[in-house]
């Protein structure tokens, strides 16, 4: 299959793009000792202290906070910059940025921009210096026009499953029977850290239910939207925690757990995962959010009412409706308009 030309799994969408590739912010740079001990003890302020809606920050959030200081302190060093963090003023900053635009781009840029704004809070509040955020003179990058949301084909999901076993109850191997209902629930609509975040006391199988818990605000248990379940999805769920006996780790609540004994799935273990099977069937891969942009179509499609999509999608704002809802847009109209037949 690697000598063949890898198919796009992307539903066929006039004038849709491809995703720009993720860019990847160094890590590990060669820092003075002064700068990773002062990142260190940011490191240390995050995990201690709750984000402005009163709830402790994600370990993801404070990795990617962490990972904009690292890339400022590179920067630092490779300009052989002898100073600390609390000298950082505007026009360093400035020069910071350019170079990172250089490399990055505008959304690259945009994001350790942003990423980097509780930073220099926390050293104005820590050392009492200026903070260059302040700043009017600061250049800001505005984030980059967000495209239409790219949906998958029907065809490729069949691929997909199929790839890893298509829920046949002779495969018992554990990987496919774990992939194929990952695959399964990611047509949900699930985003990927709701999905990874399952837990076992998540699911009502018997109710056909899965309850995800929100990436912001409300994380408490018992709180979350409830996810209705697809019969084929209930089954791949029931099978794979048959399955997840026998793992070592069985015994926890964390729902997808990792191949040869290890614990749970990570989101890079997930890219990964459905890249490889993606390959395996034939295509060049995909993200694990487009599955949710199709889920959006498969049910606007079917008639479900804008606001009965919102619930399920867990969406408060109707602009995020209509964003993921654009990719099949003119296919959708032109098949409901295909639907009236004869009008006169």
């Amino acid at each position: 299959m690697s000598a063949q030309a890898r198919k796009s799994p992307l539903r066929a969408s006039q004038g849709s793009a491809r995703s720009a590739a993720l860019r990847v912010i160094p890590t590990d740079p060669d820092t003075s000792e002064v700068r990773q001990t002062t990142a260190q003890d940011y490191a240390t302020h995050l995990r201690a202290t709750n984000n402005k809606h009163g709830r402790p920050y994600q370990e993801k959030t404070v990795t990617a906070y962490c990972k904009a200081v690292r890339a400022l302190d590179q920067w630092m060093t490779a300009q052989a910059f002898e100073e600390d963090f609390t000298s950082v003023d505007t026009a360093t900053l400035n020069r910071f940025f350019r170079a990172y635009f250089q490399e990055h781009e505008q959304g690259g840029t945009n994001t350790v921009q942003r990423n980097l704004r509780p930073f220099f809070t926390w050293l104005e509040e820590e050392y009492d210096v200026p903070n260059p955020y302040r700043d009017k003179k600061l250049q800001r990058y505005a984030p980059p026009k967000a495209g239409k949301p790219q949906t998958l084909s029907a065809d490729f999901i069949a691929d997909l499953l199929k790839a890893t076993g298509n829920g046949h109850p002779r495969v018992r191997e554990f990987e496919k029977v774990r992939d194929h209902a990952i695959v399964r629930v990611l047509t949900e609509g699930l985003r990927a850290e709701e999905l990874l975040t399952l837990r076992l006391d998540s699911l009502d199988l018997e109710q056909g239910l899965a309850q995800v818990v929100p990436l912001k605000d409300a994380r408490s248990t018992g709180e979350g939207r409830v996810i209705p379940l697809q019969p084929r999805t209930v089954i791949a769920l029931t099978r794979y925690i048959r399955a997840r006996e026998t793992h070592k780790l069985s015994k926890g609540q964390d729902l997808w757990l990792g191949t040869r004994n290890r614990s749970r799935l990570t989101y890079s273990g997930l890219y990964r995962m459905l890249k490889r099977r993606a390959q395996e069937a034939g295509y060049e891969g995909c993200h694990p959010h487009q599955f949710r942009h199709t889920a959006t179509d498969d049910m606007l499609t079917a008639g479900m009412s804008g606001e009965d999509v919102m619930t399920i999608q867990g969406w408060k704002d109707p602009t995020m409706l209509r964003r993921y809802a654009a990719d099949m847009a003119t296919s959708r109209a032109l098949k409901a308009a295909k639907r009236l037949g004869d009008r006169y």
